[in-house]
């Protein structure tokens, strides 16, 4: 695996600064040796560990991270996973996964809760892989 540069730490939140053990995407492992790798700089070897890593990033508010595994063309401008109200993440669930060469797609769901109010979250991810690295593009949102 080529070795990249480490990604800038979020300022942001305290609760980013002391990442939680299991790791918050449901994997069952440890998150320093699950997203935590990914937050630290390595790259995500699938479409599937990136959109984890992701979930968990936003779990922690790492809005530097969320940047940049984003495409610039679809990145908003105006991310930021730390401005109130923020959403309590209470799960992740990956429906399918699937790479086709440089594409990618992951279907999941997730659940989460504002203001005391449960949600769920369907989306159809689609990731492509540029220069080695794969990169989230875009997604089909469903809620309830």
């Amino acid at each position: 695996m080529s070795a990249t540069k480490p990604l800038s730490q979020p300022r942001s939140r305290a609760k980013a600064s002391v990442p939680p053990s299991p790791c918050p995407c449901g994997s069952g492992l440890a998150y320093e040796s699950c997203c935590g790798r990914y937050h630290r700089g390595e790259r995500a070897p699938t479409p599937a560990a990136l959109m984890r890593s992701r979930y968990t990033a936003y779990a922690l508010g790492l809005n530097d991270y969320l940047k940049a595994t984003w495409a610039p063309e679809t990145c908003p401008p105006n991310l930021d996973a730390s401005t109130p109200p923020q959403p309590k993440w209470l799960g992740l669930e990956v429906r399918h996964q699937g790479e086709d060469g440089d594409q990618g797609v992951v279907e999941f769901i997730a659940r989460y809760k504002v203001g005391g109010r449960a949600h769920r979250m369907q989306e159809k991810s689609h990731f492509e892989r540029r220069k080695g690295r794969w990169l989230y593009v875009a997604g089909e949102v469903t809620e309830d």
